[in-house]
């Protein structure tokens, strides 16, 4: 008795883990060797000094990828855009990227 219960444990468990394993969905973006990041800034017009951020960001993940291949075997893409700290800019530029490139 005590066999088929724990038999019938495993055989609950298998079927219920093994969809999760089986799926490979990202999102947008994601692949299984790139994942892409999309920023705007205003790298020109009146507070272009602000950039700094969005190119320390994307600084960084090009020395990761660089150095350690990435994050989990993956290199992240960062892709930027101007603004130019103009509101109807801004709006243009955030849906560049997510159109594009598909970030």
């Amino acid at each position: 008795m005590y066999i088929r219960t724990v038999a019938g444990a495993v055989l609950l468990l298998a079927l219920t883990i093994a969809p999760a394993f089986a799926q490979k969905n990202y999102c947008p973006g994601a692949r299984d060797t790139e994942v892409k990041i999309g920023s705007t800034a205003p790298f020109s017009g009146p507070v272009a000094a602000a950039s700094t951020a969005t190119k320390s960001f994307a600084a960084y993940f090009d020395k990761i990828n660089a150095e350690g291949g990435g994050i989990n075997d993956r290199k992240i893409k960062v892709i930027t855009a101007d603004d130019s700290y103009a509101p109807p800019r801004t709006v243009d530029q955030s849906s560049l990227p997510v159109s594009a490139s598909n970030a």
